[in-house]
């Protein structure tokens, strides 16, 4: 069993940025695919990025190419999204998710959840 726990949402400025944390329990993080979604209120989960268990294969989608990073410590169980130069329509709550399997778009069934951390990007 996995617990997932985001944290390091908050308030911020269009053009601002936030590193988000999603923290894993259990000892076999390592073997587990991390990826990153959004979603506004009436809009779809969006995918946002991906990292491999190992931490050697990254994917984002294409808007956040060159100022999103997503990272993986496994020695401290947790992910981490690095947010750049951040826009008012990316207010959404961020969730990360965790699957056994990599996936270049973030795509297959997910095992683990986390409850999201809620990022507002003021104009």
């Amino acid at each position: 069993q996995v617990q997932l726990v985001e944290s390091g949402g908050g308030l911020v400025q269009a053009g601002g940025s936030l590193r988000l944390s999603c923290a894993a329990s259990g000892r076999t993080f390592s073997m587990y695919a991390m990826t990153w979604f959004r979603q506004s209120p009436g809009k779809e989960r969006e995918f946002v990025a991906t990292i491999s268990g190992n931490g050697l294969y990254t994917n984002y989608a294409d808007s956040m190419k060159g100022r999103f990073t997503i990272s993986k410590d496994n020695a401290k169980n947790t992910v981490y999204l690095q947010m750049n130069s951040l826009k008012p329509e990316e207010t959404a709550v961020y969730y990360c998710g965790a699957k056994t399997h990599y996936t270049s778009n973030g795509s297959g069934a997910y095992e683990y959840w986390g409850q999201g951390t809620q990022v507002t990007v003021s104009s």
